[in-house]
């Protein structure tokens, strides 16, 4: 093991944004309550059964595309939308006109409150990039790139893959790999020779599905035999437990 917790025979490491680089994952999972409960209430009435901002988070939208966490959640509760398009306006009855009502108030929300960073990720990422690893993040948010120019962290990757990213190259999102993998092509290193960073179960299984040599799971959530249970190697509640950066 290196002094930063990964094998020796890793080169690179590959971060989530949301949950394991700043603490924005709260900020989503209230942002999707709002937006799907205002949905379900005016869909079913006051009798509707509320989004779940932690069980139902974890299990349906965490890691996710925001469509494919519209329509995830959405088939659990045995609804099924039009697709639309992505530039549907937020009040449309469809997949898309639903996510982008979620980005709406989710943008608002971090207008109001900010956007706050792990300040012990900051410093690990620091000091992987002082022992010549190369880094990445790799996050389905479409806003990623304004997330980390607000906290002044847009310098500490050689590479990004966001949701914008994606979109443009289509790249399916967590569970699948392929964005972690397209970071480490990037990178011009194998996946066997790359580390990914996640909080969220989707995140857990690209990992695992990509092949990847070591898998942290960050457990914000209180849900290390999960994050275990769907293929981490190490779980830590902090990146500061991995060491390494004295």
């Amino acid at each position: 093991m290196t002094q930063l917790g990964p094998p020796e025979e890793i080169l690179a490491c590959l971060f989530d944004l949301d949950g394991v680089v700043t603490r924005t994952a709260v900020v989503h999972a209230a942002a999707w309550k709002e937006t799907f409960d205002a949905f379900l209430r005016e869909r079913e009435g006051d009798s509707f059964r509320p989004f779940d901002d932690v069980a139902d988070y974890d299990e349906y939208v965490d890691g996710r595309p925001r469509a494919d966490g519209v329509r995830t959640f959405l088939a659990s509760r045995g609804i099924r939308l039009p697709e639309g398009t992505p530039g549907d306006p937020p009040d449309a009855p469809t997949v898309h006109g639903v996510g982008n009502r979620k980005n709406d108030v989710l943008l608002e929300k971090i207008r109001t409150g900010g956007v706050e960073a792990y300040d012990s990720t900051l410093r690990y990422i620091e000091a992987a990039r002082a022992r010549g690893l190369r880094t990445a993040i790799v996050s389905s948010s479409a806003n990623c790139r304004d997330v980390l120019r607000a906290i002044d962290a847009e310098d500490l990757f050689d590479v990004r893959v966001d949701g914008v990213v994606a979109a443009e190259r289509g790249l399916p999102g967590k569970p699948r790999p392929d964005t972690f993998l397209a970071a480490a092509q990037q990178l011009g290193v194998e996946a066997r020779r790359a580390a990914v960073f996640e909080d969220a179960l989707a995140g857990m299984d690209a990992g695992r599905a990509g092949s990847f040599g070591y898998v942290v799971g960050v457990d914000r959530a209180g849900q290390a035999e999960a994050l275990y249970a769907h293929g981490a190697d190490r779980v830590v509640r902090d990146l500061a437990e991995l060491g390494g950066m004295e």
